[in-house]
């Protein structure tokens, strides 16, 4: 009788530590918080969270429009609660996509289990991306606070004459684009500036400004896109007090990387513009 109840005890105590255990699973994962832009869900707890200081990131959105986002991404794994309301996968779908809305955000598109949407303040744009799983059980959400990549390599007229001279060809980082734009940054001026003084202190040269693209989306529209940001290029260059019979643009789109595309690093290495000497 003494050993039965002996193992009863025993019994009741595992059965709490598993529910103990089962509760403290259902915590927010440590060092995680919601993004101040937009909450979770009612009932739900962060199982996986992840901050990346620069990437890229490319939504599934429901039409076939290619869409790529880089800067600052937040990635969110939501799971509800043991004993939370259940709450369907559409429902989640159309509570994001109100607080998008209340927020002056508009959504790129969607269906009954994912959403994608952009949220443009002053000059910053945000894109968030909803993605729902096993019937409501879980969702992901991925926040991107779009900006261009802190260059470490600086454009300089010297390496760029040295690089002309030795290869024939230099590669200019530091020209920043809008997104799927070939509208250039204000952020740029120093590469421009570099460019102008390469140009004024070799009067005789001249160059083919080729304009790249990594390997996301449609091949057609990367070969526009990188054409039209050469073009711009040329534009900015010539506004600057350089001959335009110095400057022919092309573009090239992914036909050329310099490294491979299977990383978001070697994605942002392609996204170039480079001096060809004529």
């Amino acid at each position: 009788m003494i050993k039965r109840i002996g193992y009863i005890l025993h019994s009741i105590l595992f059965i709490s530590f598993l529910t103990a255990g089962v509760a403290l699973a259902q915590t927010d994962v440590k060092g995680s918080k919601d993004h101040p832009l937009i909450t979770r869900m009612p009932d739900y707890y962060i199982s996986q969270y992840n901050v990346s200081e620069f990437a890229g990131f490319d939504p599934t959105v429901v039409g076939g429009k290619d869409v790529h986002w880089e800067g600052k991404v937040y990635s969110y794994g939501y799971e509800r609660k043991e004993g939370g309301r259940p709450i369907s996968m559409l429902q989640i779908v159309r509570n994001y996509e109100t607080a998008i809305n209340k927020a002056g955000g508009k959504v790129l598109g969607g269906d009954e289990r994912r959403v994608a949407a952009e949220i443009r303040k002053t000059d910053a744009l945000t894109g968030i991306y909803v993605e729902v799983f096993n019937d409501g059980m879980n969702y992901s959400l991925t926040i991107v606070e779009t900006k261009a990549m802190q260059q470490e390599v600086v454009a300089d007229a010297k390496a760029m004459r040295n690089d002309l001279a030795s290869t024939g060809k230099t590669i200019v980082y530091g020209i920043y684009f809008d997104t799927a734009s070939a509208t250039i940054k204000p952020e740029s001026e120093p590469a421009l500036v570099e460019i102008v003084k390469l140009l004024k202190d070799s009067p005789a040269l001249k160059v083919y400004v080729v304009g790249h693209t990594d390997s996301v989306g449609n091949l057609e529209t990367n070969l526009k896109l990188s054409s039209d940001r050469a073009a711009s290029v040329v534009k900015a260059i010539a506004a600057r007090g350089i001959a335009a019979s110095c400057l022919k643009s092309a573009g090239v789109g992914p036909y050329s990387p310099v490294v491979s595309n299977d990383t978001d690093e070697g994605k942002a290495k392609n996204r170039r513009v480079e001096f060809v000497k004529q």
